[in-house]
C-alpha cells in the first residue's frame, strides 16, 4: 500500500528518532509518563530478604512502598480530540480500475473523535458513534490479550503489517457475538466491523495494563456516498492509540516537513490496518488522503501488488461545492457496467480510459506548477475544463445518472462553476469547483434550487488539511470562556451538538475567521 510506496518510511524503528516512550506498547507508563521505578524493586528485594533473615528494616518496608506507590501515580491524560477528512475523487474513475491513474483530494467535512480517559477502577473501553447508534463496551482485561502478545503475533508501534492475521481474527470474533444484537441485521454488520477493526488495532498496539477509555466519534460526512467515511475513522482511532501511546512527535508549528510526513505515515499504516480487517483488500488511498489531506496521484497496474500513491504536498485548497444526489448507486455494478462495455468494444473503450488518463496526468502538473494561483480565473478555469472533459468522458461510458445531469444542468446556468461526477456514478455525488468572486446571491439561488428538488449540498474547500489534533480539548469561540483560555469540549457539549452546522459551530478545525485556534496539524507541504 502506500506505506510501502513512500521512501524512507521503512527505516523507522528506533526510539530514538523523536524521544518516544519505550515501545513494548505499556499504556500503563505510556499515558502517565512515568518509567519503571529502579528504587521500588530494590526495596520490595530488600522486603523479601527481611521476611527470610528477619532483619529489623523489615518495619521501614511497607511505608516506604506505600510512599513510593503514591508517588508513581499521576493525573490522567486530558480529554482530547482528533479529526481526519473525507475524500473526493477529483480526475480519473473508473479508468483507474484498468491501470490508470487517478486524483483523489481532502475534503473539509470531516469526522471528530472525542478520548475520555477513565479512573484507574473503571476497566473498561467504549466505543460510542452515536450517528449510526452504535455504543458498545469491553472489558479490558478479559480482551485476549495473551494471543496478540505472542511471539511472531505482537506488533509496535513502527510495524509495517500488510495483512491481516486470521487467528487474530478468530480471536477478536466472540467479543464481537453481543454487538448490537438488537438491531437489523445490516446495521449489525456495519457496527460489527466498526468494532472488531477497532480491537483488532486496540489489541496489536496496547497492552492490558492500558487504562479504561470512551472514544466517542461524530461526523459531518454521508455515508455511503463514495466520500471515505470509514476511513475517517480509521484515522482517528489509529492516530488517538498512538497519541496516548505518546509515539507521536509534534505536531507543532516549527516542526520539519519531513518529519511531520513520517509521523502520518505511522498514523496511515495503522489506520491501513483497520481498513484491511473490514475491506480485505482496500486500496489504501481513502486513508492515504485522509491522513495526510492535500490530494495524491494513485495507479494500480497490478492487483496483486500495492498501488503507487504520489502525494501532491502543495496541492492548494479550493473553493468546492458538493452535492449528494440521494440517489443509491451500486459501485460494482457501475464499474461492471464499463468492464461489459469494453469488452464489447475494446478499442473504442480502451482509447476514451487512455483519455481519461491522460486528463488526470494533465492536471496533476497543471496544479503542479508554481504559477498556478488558486485567485486567478485562469488558472482555475484550466482545471474547471479538465474536469468537464473527464466528466464527459464518463459519460459516454454510461456511468453518469439524470440525477447527476441536472446539478450540471444547474451549475451551468448559474455560470457559477464546474461539474462532474466524483466516484462511481450512477447516482452518489457531484463537485463542482467554484470561480472566483461568485456573487453570494447566485449561490444561495442555486442552493435553493438543489433543496427544492431532493439535494443535499455542503460548500467545502478541496485539498483540505490531513489529521488534526486538539490537545487538550478546549477552543476558543468567541465566547465569555475565551477569557479564561476557552470552552472545555466535554462528552455533553459533543452529543448534544444535534445538526453538521451546530458540530461544526463547536468543535470545528475552522470558524468564520480561518484555522480556529487549538487545532494542530501535521504540516506537510513543502515549505520554502
Amino acid at each position: 500500500m502506500a506505506e510501502q510506496e513512500h521512501n524512507g518510511v521503512n527505516g523507522f524503528h528506533s526510539e530514538s528518532e523523536q524521544g518516544n516512550q519505550p515501545v513494548n506498547g505499556d499504556a500503563s507508563e505510556a499515558v502517565n509518563g512515568n518509567p519503571s521505578n529502579g528504587l521500588r524493586v530494590t526495596i520490595e528485594e530488600s522486603a523479601s530478604s527481611d521476611v527470610n533473615g528477619g532483619s529489623p528494616i523489615n518495619s521501614m518496608v511497607t511505608p516506604i512502598r506505600q510512599r513510593m506507590e503514591r508517588k508513581k501515580s499521576s493525573p490522567m491524560m486530558p480529554t482530547f480530540m482528533v479529526s481526519a477528512p473525507g475524500k473526493v475523487i477529483v480526475f480519473g474513475e473508473h479508468a483507474v480500475v484498468h491501470g490508470k491513474a487517478a486524483i483523489a483530494a481532502a475534503i473539509s467535512l470531516r469526522s471528530y473523535l472525542l478520548v475520555n480517559t477513565l479512573s484507574k477502577s473503571k476497566r473498561t473501553v467504549t466505543l460510542k458513534f452515536p450517528d449510526i447508534d452504535f455504543n458498545h463496551s469491553w472489558n479490558i482485561d478479559e480482551l485476549p490479550w495473551k494471543i496478540f502478545q505472542q511471539p511472531g503475533k505482537k506488533k509496535y508501534y513502527y510495524s509495517l503489517v500488510t495483512e491481516i492475521d486470521q487467528e487474530l481474527v478468530d480471536a477478536v470474533q466472540p467479543f464481537l457475538a453481543d454487538v448490537s444484537i438488537d438491531k437489523p441485521a445490516d446495521i449489525r454488520k456495519v457496527h460489527q466491523n466498526s468494532a472488531g477493526s477497532f480491537l483488532y488495532m486496540f489489541l496489536s498496539l496496547g497492552s492490558q495494563s492500558f487504562p479504561g477509555c470512551q472514544y466517542t466519534l461524530r461526523s459531518t460526512i454521508p455515508i455511503g456516498a463514495g466520500l471515505g467515511s470509514s476511513a475517517t475513522i480509521a484515522v482517528c482511532l489509529s492516530a488517538a492509540l498512538l497519541l496516548q501511546l505518546r509515539t507521536l512527535s509534534g505536531p507543532h508549528p516549527d516542526q520539519p516537513p519531513e518529519e511531520a510526513r513520517l509521523q502520518i505515515e505511522r498514523i496511515n499504516r495503522w489506520a491501513f490496518v483497520y481498513e484491511m480487517f473490514i475491506h480485505g483488500n482496500p486500496s489504501g488511498v481513502d486513508n492515504t488522503v485522509s491522513t495526510q489531506g492535500k490530494a495524491v496521484v494513485f495507479q494500480r497496474t497490478d492487483y496483486n501488488q500495492p498501488p503507487s500513491v504520489r502525494p501532491l504536498w502543495d496541492f492548494p485548497k479550493l473553493p468546492l461545492l458538493l452535492v449528494d444526489t440521494r440517489t443509491a448507486k451500486s459501485t460494482a455494478h457501475e464499474v461492471a457496467k464499463v468492464a461489459t462495455l469494453k469488452k464489447k468494444h475494446p478499442q473504442l473503450v480502451g482509447t476514451i480510459l487512455t483519455a481519461i488518463d491522460q486528463v488526470t496526468q494533465s492536471s496533476a502538473q497543471l496544479i503542479e506548477e508554481q504559477g498556478f494561483n488558486t485567485e486567478d480565473e485562469e488558472s482555475l478555469s484550466k482545471v474547471g475544463e479538465m474536469m468537464t472533459i473527464n466528466h464527459g468522458l464518463l459519460v459516454s461510458l454510461g456511468v453518469s445518472h439524470p440525477r447527476l445531469e441536472r446539478v450540471r444542468e444547474l451549475v451551468d446556468h448559474e455560470g457559477i462553476g464546474w461539474t462532474k461526477l466524483t466516484g462511481a456514478g450512477g447516482g452518489g455525488c457531484s463537485i463542482t469547483l467554484l470561480r472566483p468572486g461568485v456573487p453570494r446571491e447566485k449561490l444561495d439561488k442555486l442552493e435553493q434550487r438543489l433543496d427544492e428538488e431532493g439535494y443535499s449540498k455542503f460548500e467545502t474547500t478541496l485539498g483540505s488539511d490531513g489529521v488534526g489534533v486538539l490537545w487538550p480539548a478546549v477552543l476558543k469561540n468567541g465566547m465569555d470562556e475565551d477569557e479564561e483560555g476557552g470552552m472545555e469540549i466535554d462528552l455533553e457539549k459533543f452529543l448534544s451538538a444535534g445538526s453538521n452546522e451546530a458540530l461544526e459551530k463547536l468543535v470545528g478545525v475552522h470558524g468564520d475567521r480561518g484555522e480556529r485556534e487549538g487545532w494542530k496539524f501535521w504540516r506537510v507541504e513543502n515549505r520554502d
